[in-house]
Parts: structure tokens; sequence; C-alpha cells
């Protein structure tokens, strides 16, 4: 009988690099760790995954078995593998609002990490982030500078938190801030389930000129414990629906401009 094949060289280096990426990693990152195509590296994960070392999902993969979690895989790529699509579309919606060399915020949301992808195309920019996936995405590309903030490390959200990322934070002047949140409420605003992510979102928001929410329509239903920034702060709202009447009248109470993120039109 045929014995089981030996994993390949460039299956090993994607199996270590993404052990050092905590577990998981996008396609984007790993390709850029690795030196070689996002297509070479969606072949090695495909293979990964029929040998069941990996668990695919929309963008990436994550670590199974027992260097795993144990679960279905790290809470992030469980909500990059959530309405991939109108992430994608939200993502398009932002890029004309951000011109080369601003000087940008991005959080660890699933939503701002397809943000990030689509910032890609733009030159000279500082980003600053507490997301290890954003900055493996928007480092020494087109010109960038990329400034990741110190501070307590939290292996689900593959982002840095605590008194050290707000207190770097809060040295810049960010032309603009791109928030995630796990909730939109109509009298609150943003929501959070990570009381440390709450914190940050003041420290960051208190340093920007403007404030860009980006959140598929899931949100809006959803509820969490922690507040964000005053809702009067944020100064736009991307979504891939319109928001319902009392949220949409939250929106105008607040000054809150929002853009409708719709399907890219596909040519005959």
């Amino acid at each position: 009988m045929p014995r089981p094949t030996a994993p390949s060289h460039r299956e090993v280096e994607l199996l270590e690099t993404l052990r050092r990426l905590g577990g998981s990693g996008r396609s984007a990152e790993l390709a850029m760790m690795l030196h070689v195509s996002e297509e070479t590296v969606r072949r090695t994960i495909k293979a990964l995954a029929k040998a069941g070392s990996v668990e695919r999902v929309h963008g990436g993969a994550y670590l199974v078995g027992p260097r795993g979690t144990g679960e279905a895989g790290p809470s992030f790529f469980r909500r990059m593998g959530e309405n991939p699509t109108e992430k994608a579309q939200i993502a398009t919606a932002v890029l004309p609002r951000i011109t080369d060399g601003m000087t940008v915020f991005l959080d660890v949301g699933s939503t701002t990490s397809f943000v990030a992808e689509a910032l890609r195309q733009r030159r000279n920019l500082t980003v600053v982030t507490n997301s290890i996936g954003v900055a493996q995405l928007l480092a020494n590309h087109n010109g960038n500078r990329l400034h990741l903030l110190g501070g307590e490390m939290c292996r689900d959200d593959r982002g840095t938190f605590g008194p050290v990322a707000e207190m770097q934070a809060a040295r810049f002047a960010f032309d603009v801030a791109i928030l995630s949140a796990d909730a939109l409420s109509p009298k609150y605003g943003l929501l959070f389930h990570n009381a440390a992510e709450a914190e940050l979102t003041l420290a960051v928001t208190a340093a920007a000129e403007q404030i860009m929410v980006v959140t598929t329509h899931a949100k809006f239903s959803e509820s969490a414990p922690h507040r964000g920034p005053d809702p009067q702060q944020l100064t736009h709202l991307v979504s891939d629906r319109e928001p319902g009447k009392k949220l949409a009248r939250s929106l105008l109470d607040w000054g809150v401009e929002f853009t409708l993120a719709t399907a890219i039109s596909e040519e005959a």
C-alpha cells in the first residue's frame, strides 16, 4: 500500500509561518512572509487542508489539531469567513475616501482587514494599527510607513490592547480612523465585547479628524456591553445595507454621513 506523502518544504514553511502568527493568517500576509505569490499560498493551503493540518476560510487559513485551538478556529478567522462579499464591497466603497499620503488608523476588525487589502492601492500612507494582519499587509509597500502599537497581545483578535497601545495612539494626528465594532446601537453608537478595545477607540477618536465606521448590516441588530466613543464624534458609516429607521434617525442626529456599499457590477 502507498505510504502517506510527507509534507513538502513549502507546506512545512507555511505551517511554521502560521504558528509564528499565532495560529492563523491571511493569504496576502503569508505570501509576503514567504516571498511567493498568493496563488502559491492558496495551493499550499488547499493541500494542507486535505491533509487535515489547516482549516481554510475566505482569504486565509488557521491551524487545527494539537497545535490549534481545539475549537472551530480563532474567533478572528471565524469572523473573516462571515459575509466576505459584503466586507469586500465595503472596502471598495472606503477606498475613494483615502488619498495618497494620509495618516490612517486601522483597528483589528475583520471588515477593517478587507479595507487594509484595498489600501494596498494607495501610496505613502502613514498607517497606525494594533492589528498584526494590517501591519503585514501594508508595511514596506508603496512607500508606506507602518507603526504597530505596543501593548498586551490578544491572540483571538491578533492585536494589541491596553494602556501602552492607548498612550502610543494618542501621540498621532490621524486624518482618518477606520473602526469596526461588535454592535451599532441607535442609543449608544459603537459597542464592544472587549473593554480594552472600547478604551482604545476613545484614544484613537480623540486624535482623529474623521472617524469612519465600517461594518456589515449584521451588527445593526447585535448588542455588546462596552460603549465606545461619543457617537457625535463619528463622521462616516459605511455598510452594505441601509440602516433601519431608528438607527437612520440617530445617524442624522449625530451628524454621521452614511455610505451604502453596493455590489460591483459585473460586465457582460
